[in-house]
């Protein structure tokens, strides 16, 4: 009776166990994709591109549980909107991170530039940096240490932003093939996308963060 209570009353961890294991999904895919890259045309791409969407499964089992047991919590160690956020914006790195993997999976290696390395790398940090905030929710942790890692995340983002600007007019006002134009710009967005709901994860754990200090 005791443990029933204390699911119901929400004080046995259970959302932060659930938003950490998200968080580590979303990292775990963005791993897969540095991964997938240097093995483009190899069979081992395939069973990489499988391990994400392997991923993306797992992420969506997580958050239905998520959203379930939102419904049956009457306390919850964080605010009902603020849980529901944060598992939305992690769901959605897998599934870019997917689309972004079946791009590479079709494209012809010879349109590939080495700015998606680039980008890749970006997006990897920033999944890395995504883990340590949304693990500092249940230490509730403040001041100097969150702050950095939220800069960081801005930072990369920031960083990204202009990377695709300066991509996409090099591809505009060049003499690139208009095929490999479509190709790129395609990818080089997608992976941007990816950086940013990376980015927009931090905002949501800064700004509870905010609430509760």
């Amino acid at each position: 009776m005791l443990g029933y209570l204390k699911g119901l009353l929400g004080h046995d961890g259970k959302f932060y166990d659930l938003l950490e294991a998200s968080a580590m999904e979303a990292r775990e895919s963005a791993a897969l994709l540095v991964r997938l890259m240097p093995a483009l045309g190899s069979p081992e791409a395939e069973k990489i591109v499988g391990d994400l969407a392997d991923r993306r499964r797992t992420l969506k089992r997580l958050r239905s549980r998520i959203i379930q047991d939102l419904c049956r919590t009457f306390v919850t160690p964080l605010e009902r909107e603020d849980i529901e956020a944060l598992s939305s914006a992690l769901y959605r790195v897998p599934k870019t991170v997917q689309k972004i993997a079946g791009r590479l999976l079709v494209c012809p290696p010879e349109v590939l530039h080495d700015v998606a390395l680039k980008q890749v790398g970006m997006l990897d940090e920033a999944s890395v940096i995504v883990v340590t905030l949304v693990g500092s929710l249940r230490k509730r942790l403040h001041g100097e240490r969150i702050e950095a890692a939220c800069d960081k995340l801005q930072t990369i983002e920031g960083d990204a932003d202009r990377l695709v600007g300066d991509l996409l007019a090099s591809l505009y006002q060049g003499s690139t093939e208009a095929k490999r134009v479509i190709i790129l710009k395609d990818l080089y967005e997608l992976l941007e996308k990816a950086i940013d709901l990376c980015r927009d994860v931090g905002n949501v754990v800064f700004h509870v963060i905010l609430k509760y200090s």
